[in-house]
């Protein structure tokens, strides 16, 4: 059996996951100053220790309600290969834990939607002894749906 960690985060009442080996850092929220003309998933660029970084508003860019409390929202700042190299952080409405998920509890989903929607798999975690009452947990990917944006911002460039 194998497993995997992952950051647990969430998003408009919804709980996502990515790896966490794609996660650099999380910072509490901070100022963010607007880029002029930038898509609408780009919420601007932060300072974070003298390093400018792109932040992503995640709600728009996987086309979800913003709906969190601005006090909770946090940062998620990726390590460099997750975005062609860019320096990127994503704003989600709060971070939850870090967890340790064995590959029988992720259900994998049918192909053709599951690569639309950029989501690796469906992680089932809580209680033990009802199947039936176990938080889902969307493990998306997020390498993926941040190479499909930058090649449709290159592509509109163009």
């Amino acid at each position: 059996m194998t497993t995997v960690d992952v950051v647990q985060f969430e998003i408009a009442g919804t709980m996502y996951a990515l790896d966490i080996q794609l996660a650099q850092e999380i910072v509490e929220m901070m100022p963010i100053t607007p880029v002029p003309k930038a898509p609408p998933h780009i919420a601007g660029i932060i300072n974070l220790r003298g390093e400018i970084t792109n932040i992503l508003n995640l709600n728009r860019l996987m086309q979800l309600p913003d709906n969190g409390s601005a006090d909770s929202k946090k940062i998620i700042v990726l390590v460099p290969d997750a975005a062609g190299g860019s320096k990127v952080g994503m704003i989600v409405d709060d971070v939850k834990s870090v967890l340790q998920i064995s590959d029988e509890d992720i259900e994998e989903m049918d192909t053709s939607f599951s690569r639309e929607a950029n989501v690796r798999g469906i992680i089932k975690i809580g209680n033990e002894q009802n199947a039936e009452k176990k938080e889902l947990v969307i493990w998306i990917d997020i390498g993926e749906i941040l190479k499909k944006t930058l090649h449709e911002e290159s592509a509109a460039a163009v």
